[in-house]
């Protein structure tokens, strides 16, 4: 279940996040709710995955900034990282961002659930 006690165990910053929802907790518990049900991480692993930079920074770049808006700390400190390697159409290995994005997003997941 997401609690801000959850979240700050994730390693979220609450009081950031919070701020940015006008210190609502319903509101900003509401906003986690619909960030988890978001599905685009796949979309973006694939993306990378192929070698669709073009794409790849898109998905990026739009989940950067929605994790960022929450102060999801431990998905969007990966995710700038890869938005900015992609804006830069950097030929490197993407595999551990994608790794590391991807188990972060599931230990939301499990949070969200439990």
């Amino acid at each position: 279940m997401l609690t801000l006690d959850a979240l700050r165990e994730y390693g979220a910053d609450v009081k950031e996040g919070m701020g940015r929802c006008l210190n609502n907790e319903a509101f900003y518990l509401r906003m986690v709710g619909m960030a988890v049900k978001d599905e685009k991480i796949a979309a973006l692993a694939d993306a990378v995955g192929k070698g669709d930079f073009e794409q790849g920074f898109e998905l990026a770049h739009a989940l950067k900034g929605m994790y960022a808006n929450l102060a999801l700390t431990p998905l969007s400190a990966p995710l700038s990282q890869i938005t900015e390697l992609l804006r830069a159409r950097s030929q490197t290995d993407y595999a551990p961002l994608v790794e590391e994005i991807v188990a972060q997003k599931k230990k939301l997941d499990a949070l969200a659930a439990g």
